[in-house]
């Protein structure tokens, strides 16, 4: 791993504990469910980084989750800023990740409990 990849992996990690803690310390907002941070993806320049994060609940409570997360990313940066040793934080971008609601599917389906989805016109 070079030095720079080594770097980026840090703040990469040092980005999702702080958003982390802060889910569960600082976002009171009722309409926000169980928020995960699964992960963050920064940019090499660190412009940007992708934040993905799961939460529990059907696809009205993620999409009001995401509005919130939305709302929120102005402080969430200042705080970042704070943490980092960077002068200006990285432009968050929200992505839900679907890979735990992936995976449940697919035990459903191994386990016999569910049909697999269906996918276009087909009956």
């Amino acid at each position: 791993m070079t030095r720079s990849n080594h770097r980026i992996e840090r703040v990469n990690e040092l980005i999702k504990e702080v958003l982390s803690e802060l889910m569960l310390t600082e976002i009171k907002d009722p309409r926000v469910g169980l928020v995960t941070i699964v992960g963050v993806r920064v940019t090499n320049d660190l412009s940007s980084a992708k934040v993905l994060f799961s939460v529990m609940g059907d696809e009205a409570a993620r999409a009001q989750t995401l509005k919130v997360l939305k709302a929120a990313t102005p402080f969430l940066r200042r705080v970042l800023v704070r943490h980092m040793d960077v002068k200006v934080s990285p432009e968050l971008r929200w992505v839900y990740d679907d890979s735990l609601d992936r995976s449940f599917r697919i035990e459903q389906m191994l386990r016999g409990e569910a049909a697999p989805p269906k996918k276009g016109n087909e009956p």
